[in-house]
């Protein structure tokens, strides 16, 4: 197929994915192309193939790493402060053409794209002025990930690359071997340029926490101590290569280049943490540190696409948590649980050995059992909330016991367009006593269906760009309100011990919003913080700690959760009183979900076009 062709190939399919991104009653009003539609879609094809190349690894996520993308195959994200500078740069001219497109020649769905884009590119930008850190906003899979350290437990090349090679990198043929090898010199490269950066931080005073960088050298050292021969990255491809009947030499030149190149490279990468922990500080706050309160105040925005600030959303989880806790004392009044603070009582509860999983591999292969029952459940809920369906492509795994340590407790990636690679949801189970059985639905629900992976498969039907862009609260608010869902669709009908780990698990996020401006904004200790959350909560204190760690190194991503929750629901009392009877569940959350992720900012746009539209 010429390139011509195929160009006009790809602007039909992308016209058509936009036309069904759209609400099935908004669509017929939208079906005519208006005049600047073409020449904007032919823009964002290109900024989208542009991200591709900046952020190689989404194009192997999606499954589009092939026929003219295939050089990206091999390739990783450059991670040197120069191509993160370039990168900058880049944006901000995007940033200028975007801002002048001229919004009165496109149809409301094009004009929709153009805006998300002209936000995810204003918010990148933005973070990029400050020098450290490490801004994902653009970067696909990694976009909710605004850190002010370049290296942390929860990201870096170290954990992101070998887990991406194992099980979004396919090895079936030799192309895809010899890849894998150009990645694996690639990821040494990426260690090494993030231990420079993490140098020039260092410099500046850009220090993570001590707790913080402690977790970090505890997953670096012990890993870099074991054989090569044993490493995932030379186990996946030996094993890999096998199966596909390839020649033994790439188990022997993977395990060649982990020795020359990466083994180095770790030691450089472990060697600039430790001279870091070195003047490392114990406070949690990133206030204590250089232009911390302006990263805050921009993380804040960037984490939940609001203006809201660090005092009103404090004071919004201490409201909500308070009416959770009080619907979470009449249930637990009902199962004979009357004395001490909810807290305490599901604390009391979580303790009980009816409800905890063994501490084993038999345990953990039964805890991962008892989640595919879940998932397998709630699928033959959905068709009462949605009109319009996906398949829910999805592997339950565990962490790699590798990086478990500095991990969340759960996390999701989406699978590949094409569907032949399936989202995976992962949960962390270095402890399973942290996982009481009444914890778990609500988590499938958030992370698996209808949360984060069936959100992923109705955003891959979108165009490029918009599959590629994402934007942390409206994610983790769609994940929450399908927590919602499961209770709402019955999931607790029988189990009303599984709805209390529901309502814990919103209060969960209420209580975010409380501890992670408590530390960065309010000044909280770490004990502070997490005596409160206990308190609040009832939830593990190992589970909690792991909490906090996290919301010290990516101080606000935590805070988007329960504002986008919280948005979706104002937006469904809105459209239910002004529908009144005329108001259809499936039809509200087919809106949703079919338009794409967005700032909160434009979700509003989005609903009174149905609103509008349902009115007729």
């Amino acid at each position: 197929m010429s390139d011509i062709s195929r160009r006009a190939l790809l602007a039909g399919a992308s016209a058509v994915a936009t036309s069904l991104a759209l609400p099935l009653t908004v669509r017929a009003a939208e079906s005519a192309a208006a005049p600047g539609d073409a020449a904007t879609e032919t823009l964002l094809a290109g900024i989208a193939e542009r991200l591709l190349v900046e952020y190689p690894e989404n194009a192997t996520a999606l499954g589009i790493d092939k026929d003219a993308r295939a050089a990206l195959h091999g390739r990783l994200t450059d991670r040197s402060a120069a191509a993160d500078r370039a990168r900058a740069a880049w944006a901000a001219e995007t940033l200028k053409t975007l801002q002048a497109v001229d919004r009165t020649r496109l149809s409301p769905a094009q004009a929709l794209n153009v805006d998300v884009t002209e936000e995810s590119f204003r918010t990148a930008v933005e973070g990029w002025r400050f020098p450290f850190g490490d801004v994902g906003t653009l970067s696909g899979q990694n976009s909710f990930r605004n850190m002010p350290y370049s290296v942390t437990q929860l990201g870096g090349a170290y954990v992101d690359e070998p887990t991406f090679l194992d099980t979004q990198h396919t090895v079936e043929t030799a192309a895809d071997a010899d890849a894998y090898l150009a990645r694996v010199e690639a990821y040494a490269g990426q260690l090494t340029a993030e231990a420079e950066r993490l140098d020039h931080e260092r410099g500046l005073g850009m220090v993570a926490p001590d707790f913080v960088l402690d977790i970090m050298l505890g997953q670096m050292v012990p890993a870099r101590a074991e054989p090569i021969a044993q490493w995932g990255l030379v186990e996946s491809l030996r094993q890999r290569a096998a199966k596909a009947k390839l020649p033994a030499r790439y188990a022997q030149e993977v395990e060649a280049l982990c020795t020359a190149k990466v083994a180095p490279a770790l030691d450089r990468q472990i060697a600039a943490l430790k001279a870091q922990r070195a003047v490392a500080v114990a406070e949690p706050g990133i206030w204590k540190r250089p232009q911390g309160e302006d990263f805050y105040t921009w993380a804040l925005k960037a984490g939940t696409t609001t203006t809201r600030t660090a005092e009103e959303m404090h004071a919004q989880g201490r409201e909500q948590i308070a009416q959770i806790q009080a619907e979470m004392d009449t249930l637990l009044k009902a199962q004979g649980l009357t004395q001490g603070t909810v807290g305490e009582r599901m604390t009391a509860l979580s303790k009980r050995p009816d409800l905890l999983f063994a501490n084993d591999d038999a345990g953990r292969a039964k805890l991962l059992e008892y989640l595919n029952g879940r998932i397998a459940d709630i699928r033959t809920r959905l068709p009462r909330a949605f009109a319009t369906l996906v398949k829910g492509n999805l592997v339950i795994r565990r962490v790699p016991p590798a990086i478990q340590d500095g991990a969340p407790n759960g996390y999701a990636s989406a699978g590949s367009i094409d569907g032949s690679v399936p989202g995976y949801y992962y949960i962390n189970l270095k402890d399973t006593s942290i996982w009481p059985r009444y914890s778990l639905p609500t988590l499938c629900y958030h992370e698996g269906i209808p949360g984060h992976i069936w959100q992923g498969e109705y955003a891959n039907k979108l165009p490029l760009i918009r599959t590629h862009l994402a934007f942390n609260a409206y994610s983790e608010g769609w994940a929450l309100y399908s927590e919602q869902l499961g209770n709402e669709l019955g999931a607790y009908d029988d189990d009303p011990l599984g709805r209390l780990g529901y309502l814990q698990s919103i209060g969960f996020r209420a209580c975010r919003l409380v501890v992670d401006t408590g530390i960065h904004a309010k000044r909280w200790s770490f004990q502070q913080a997490l005596d409160w959350f206990h308190a609040n909560t009832g939830m593990p204190v190992a589970q909690l700690r792991s909490e906090l760690n996290r919301y010290c190194a990516m101080p606000a991503q935590a805070c988007g959760y329960k504002m986008g929750h919280n948005q979706i629901n104002m937006l469904r009392r809105k459209a239910e009183a002004a529908l009144g009877a005329r108001f259809d569940l499936k039809r509200f959350d087919d809106a949703l979900v079919l338009s794409g992720n967005v700032p909160l900012t434009l979700l509003e746009r989005i609903i009174d076009q149905h609103i509008a539209a349902m009115k007729g």
